[in-house]
C-alpha cells in the first residue's frame, strides 16, 4: 500500500512539472501587451483624461455667476463745483472718497469662447494621448528585437546539440578505428577538441539567451522568461496597402486642434453680452450732492465688444496655415519613409526566399559528403580531421538554414510593425 502511495506521488509530481513545462510559453503577443502595460509611460492616459476633464469643468463653471468684492480709499486734488453760489447753502465735496463694492455678474453669450475653450481641452487631450500612442507603438520594435533574437539563440541551440550528438558518434567511431589500428590518439584527441569548441559554444549562447530574457523581463515586468519556451509567431503577412501607424492618427488630431483654433479666433472677436448687479457703501453714494457714506446698488445689462482682435486676425489664421502646412510635410515625409521601409523589408523577404529553396538541398547534400567521409576515415583512406571539416559543414548548412527561417519571420514582423498591421 505505501509503495503504490508513493507511486502515486511521483507520477502526480512529475504530471504537475510536465504540465508547468508545458505552460510555460510565451507568445509575441503576450509579450506586447506586457511590455505596453509595463511601461510607466502608459500611466500619462490617466493623467491626460484627468487634465482634460479638469480643464472641460472649469470652463464650464465660466457659465456660473461670476462675484468679486472690491475696495478703494482715494484723493483726488479737485473736485465738481457748482458754477453758481446759493446765499445761505455751502455745496462740496470732499477730496477724500472710500467706496466698497460687491458686483454679481451673469454672462448671457460669449460668442462662443466656453464652448472653444472645452473642445480645445478635448482636442488638446487627443493630441497628447497619439503622441503617447506613437511613443508605446515603439516598444512593439524593441519586443522584436529582444524576442527573435532569442528565437534564432533557440534554434542555435537546437542545432549545436545535434552537433554535440554527431560529435559523440564520430568520438565512438574514432576509437573503434584506434583498436583496429586505423586511427591513433591524435584522431581522438582532434574529435575532442571539437566537442569541447561546440560545448562552449552552447554556454556562450545560454548566456546570450539569459542576457537577452532578462532585458525582455524588465521591458515586460515578466520574471522567468529565460526559463519559458518561446512559440514561433505566424509567418503569414498580407501585403496590405493601408497603414495603421499611429502617427497618421496623430497628424489628423493636430489638424482637428488648429481647427478648434481656428473657430476660436471667431470666438475672441465676437462681442459679449451680460447683467450685472452692484451693491456698494461709500463715501459720496450715487447722490454726490449728499455727502457722507450710503448704501447704494446698479444692476444693468452690459454689452462688450473688444474689436482689437481684428487687428491681429488675419495674420493669426496665417500662423495657422503655416502650422497645418507644416503638417502636412511631416506627414508625407513619413509616408514615404513609411513605404521605402516596407518595401525593404519586403526585398528581404524575398532574398531569403532565394536563400531558403537552396537549403535543403545543401544540407541533403553536406549530409552526404559527411556520411562518406565517416566510411572513408573507418576504411583509412581519409583523415580524421578532414572528417571533422565536413562536419563543421554540414552543421554550417544547417545553421544557415535556421537562420534563414529565423530572419524572415523577422523581416515579416517588421513588415508589420512599419504598416501596423
Amino acid at each position: 500500500m505505501i509503495k503504490t502511495m508513493k507511486r502515486f506521488w511521483v507520477w502526480a509530481m512529475g504530471m504537475c512539472a510536465l504540465q508547468g513545462t508545458l505552460s510555460a510559453q510565451l507568445t509575441l503577443e503576450a509579450c506586447y501587451r506586457a511590455a505596453r502595460e509595463n511601461y510607466p509611460l502608459v500611466r500619462q492616459f490617466d493623467l491626460i483624461e484627468r487634465t482634460k476633464d479638469f480643464t472641460v469643468e472649469n470652463a464650464t463653471k465660466s457659465y456660473f455667476p461670476q462675484l468679486s468684492f472690491s475696495g478703494k480709499a482715494s484723493y483726488q486734488s479737485d473736485v465738481t463745483k457748482m458754477p453758481f453760489s446759493i446765499p445761505g447753502v455751502e455745496f462740496g465735496l470732499d477730496k477724500d472718497q472710500y467706496q466698497l463694492v460687491l458686483e454679481l455678474n451673469q454672462t448671457i453669450w460669449d460668442g462662443g469662447v466656453v464652448r472653444n475653450r472645452k473642445e480645445e481641452a478635448r482636442a488638446k487631450s487627443e493630441v497628447q494621448k497619439g503622441q503617447l500612442e506613437v511613443n508605446l507603438y515603439a516598444l512593439d520594435d524593441r519586443v522584436n528585437q529582444l524576442f527573435f533574437g532569442m528565437l534564432l539563440i533557440d534554434a542555435q541551440l537546437a542545432q549545436n546539440a545535434l552537433l554535440q550528438a554527431q560529435l559523440a558518434r564520430n568520438h565512438g567511431q574514432v576509437s573503434a578505428c584506434m583498436q583496429q589500428g586505423v586511427a591513433n590518439q591524435a584522431d581522438l584527441d582532434a574529435v575532442a577538441v571539437e566537442q569541447l569548441n561546440a560545448r562552449q559554444t552552447e554556454s556562450e549562447l545560454r548566456v546570450n539567451r539569459k542576457a537577452y530574457a532578462e532585458v525582455l523581463g524588465l521591458l515586460t515586468g515578466r520574471k522567468g522568461i529565460d526559463a519559458e519556451r518561446l512559440v514561433k509567431p505566424s509567418a503569414t503577412v498580407e501585403p496590405l496597402e493601408e497603414n495603421r501607424r499611429p502617427e497618421l492618427s496623430l497628424y489628423e488630431s493636430q489638424r482637428r486642434q488648429l481647427s478648434v483654433q481656428e473657430k476660436g479666433l471667431t470666438a475672441r472677436y465676437m462681442p459679449k453680452l451680460g447683467v450685472f448687479a452692484q451693491g456698494a457703501y461709500g463715501d459720496p453714494g450715487l447722490n454726490m450732492l449728499k455727502g457722507g457714506f450710503e448704501p447704494y446698488y446698479i444692476a444693468g445689462l452690459r454689452l462688450s465688444w473688444n474689436i482689437s482682435d481684428l487687428y491681429t486676425r488675419k495674420n493669426d489664421k496665417r500662423l495657422l496655415a503655416a502650422s497645418r502646412d507644416d503638417i502636412d510635410v511631416q506627414e508625407a515625409v513619413f509616408r514615404l519613409n513609411n513605404r521605402m521601409e516596407a518595401a525593404q523589408h519586403w526585398r528581404t523577404v524575398e532574398k531569403i526566399d532565394t536563400l531558403m529553396k537552396n537549403d535543403d538541398e545543401l544540407i541533403r547534400l553536406r549530409t552526404n559528403i559527411r556520411k562518406s567521409a565517416e566510411a572513408k576515415v573507418a576504411n583509412g583512406t581519409l583523415t580524421v580531421t578532414e572528417m571533422l571539416r565536413e562536419v563543421t559543414a554540414e552543421d554550417q548548412a544547417k545553421q544557415a538554414k535556421a537562420l534563414h527561417e529565423i530572419q524572415r519571420l523577422q523581416a515579416l514582423y517588421d513588415i508589420k510593425y512599419t504598416m501596423n498591421h
